[in-house]
C-alpha cells in the first residue's frame, strides 16, 4: 500500500468551511471511495464513505484494523440519521437534544443501506454528530455519512494532531486535513439504547453522571472487559491505545504509595539495563529523580487535561524510545473512567 497521502492546513475557525478548496477537494475524494483523515472534537478520524463495503474495507486494511470491530458513522444533519436508521427512541432523542453535536456515539437498529462492513455485520449501527466545524464541513460538503474509526494503525495511540495521523498512515490514505490539535483528546462515549436501560459500551467524553442526569438509569456493558464476544462497539475488543514500550499500571492506596511503588519498580528496571518512561501529572512529577524520562500528562485535580493529553504523552514515550512505562492510575468516575479504559488497554491490563 503506497500512495500519494494530501495534507491540507486548513483554518477551522472561518464560517463557510464547506465552500474551502481544500474541503471541497477532500469531499470529492471521499466520494470517489478514497480515504481522508480530518479532526473531530475527540481525536483525528479516518473516514471513508459510510455506504460503500469496498471503503469501509479500505479503511480495515490501511489501520490493520479486524473487520469485526465496527465502526461509527459520522454524521451532520438529523435527515441523514432518518436515512440510516429504522427507530429512533425516546432515550435516542433525550440523549441527541442534550449531548449532540459532541463526544457522545449512539447505537440504533439500523436500515438495510448501510454498509455492512461498517456494522460488521450487526442489526445495529453506531452514529454521532461531532462537535468541530471542519468535521461538520467535510460531512456537509461529502454529501455521505462518513464512518470514521481513529486515524491511526490499529492498536496504537490514537492520533491528537495531524502529524500524528502522518506519522501512521502517511502512504496509506489520499489526504489529512489538519485543523490543528483536538479538543478533549479521548473517543466519543457509546452508549446503546436499543434497550430499555442505555447501555454504556466505551467510556470517553461525555460521562456516566451526564447520561444518568438525562435518562434516570445507566448501566455499564461488561464486554467491555470482554474478549469473547462480538464487540457491539469500536474500542470494546482488543489491545488498543499501545505504545511500543510494555508499559505498566501502578496502584496505591495514596498518591505516596503509588509514587514509591513507580520509583521501586523504575530502579529495579534501569538497573535491568532497561530505558524507562514515568508517566506523571504535575503535582507529582518532582517525585522521580532518577535516570528516567518523565513526562506529565495533566493535573490529578483536573483529570479533563489529563485526557486532553494522554495519547500525546503515550505518543512521546514512543519518540524517547523507552523499554518500559510505569503509569500513574486515577480515581474512576467522571471522564476518569474513560482514562483508566484507555490506560487498561493501553497496557494490556498489567498492573503492578
Amino acid at each position: 500500500m503506497n500512495q500519494q497521502t494530501k495534507y491540507w492546513n486548513v483554518d477551522n475557525i472561518v464560517d463557510g468551511l464547506e465552500d474551502y478548496p481544500q474541503i471541497q477537494e477532500a469531499a470529492e475524494l471521499l466520494r470517489r471511495n478514497e480515504l481522508i483523515a480530518f479532526p473531530t472534537e475527540t481525536v483525528y478520524g479516518l473516514g471513508g464513505n459510510g455506504m460503500e463495503d469496498e471503503t469501509v474495507e479500505k479503511i480495515y486494511t490501511a489501520k490493520g484494523r479486524p473487520s469485526d470491530n465496527p465502526l461509527i458513522l459520522h454524521i451532520a444533519d438529523r435527515m441523514q440519521l432518518d436515512e440510516l436508521v429504522s427507530e429512533v427512541p425516546p432515550l435516542g432523542e433525550a440523549l441527541m437534544e442534550a449531548f449532540w453535536p459532541g463526544p457522545l456515539t449512539l447505537v440504533f437498529p439500523k436500515k438495510s443501506g448501510v454498509a455492512m462492513r461498517a456494522s460488521a455485520g450487526l442489526d445495529t449501527v453506531a452514529i454521532r454528530m461531532p462537535d468541530h466545524p471542519l468535521a461538520l464541513a467535510l460531512i456537509q460538503a461529502a454529501r455521505l455519512p462518513i464512518a470514521a474509526p481513529s486515524a491511526n494503525l490499529s492498536g496504537r495511540p490514537s492520533p491528537t494532531t495531524a502529524q500524528h495521523v502522518l506519522e501512521d498512515l502517511d502512504g496509506r490514505i489520499a489526504g489529512v486535513l489538519d485543523g490543528g490539535p483536538t479538543g478533549i483528546g479521548v473517543e466519543s462515549t457509546v452508549v446503546d439504547i436499543t434497550g430499555d436501560v442505555p447501555m454504556i459500551l466505551r467510556p470517553g467524553g461525555i460521562t456516566a453522571e451526564q447520561i444518568a442526569e438525562i435518562t434516570g438509569e445507566v448501566a455499564i456493558d461488561p464486554g467491555i472487559l470482554s474478549e469473547e464476544a462480538a464487540p457491539k462497539s469500536p474500542g470494546m475488543k482488543y489491545r488498543h491505545y499501545a505504545p511500543q514500550g510494555q508499559m505498566w499500571l501502578v496502584r496505591g492506596d495514596t498518591i505516596e504509595e503509588m509514587t514509591k511503588s513507580i520509583r521501586n519498580a523504575a530502579r529495579r528496571a534501569v538497573e535491568e539495563g532497561k530505558k524507562v518512561g514515568i508517566l506523571a501529572t504535575k503535582e507529582t512529577f518532582r517525585e522521580y529523580d532518577g535516570e528516567y524520562t518523565v513526562i506529565t500528562c495533566g493535573e490529578r485535580r483536573d483529570l479533563i487535561s489529563v485526557a486532553r493529553r494522554l495519547y500525546y504523552v503515550l505518543r512521546q514515550f514512543d519518540q524517547e524510545s523507552v523499554d518500559v512505562i510505569f503509569a500513574e492510575t486515577f480515581p474512576e468516575g467522571g471522564v476518569g473512567t474513560a482514562i483508566m479504559n484507555r490506560l487498561t488497554k493501553a497496557a494490556g491490563g498489567h498492573y503492578l
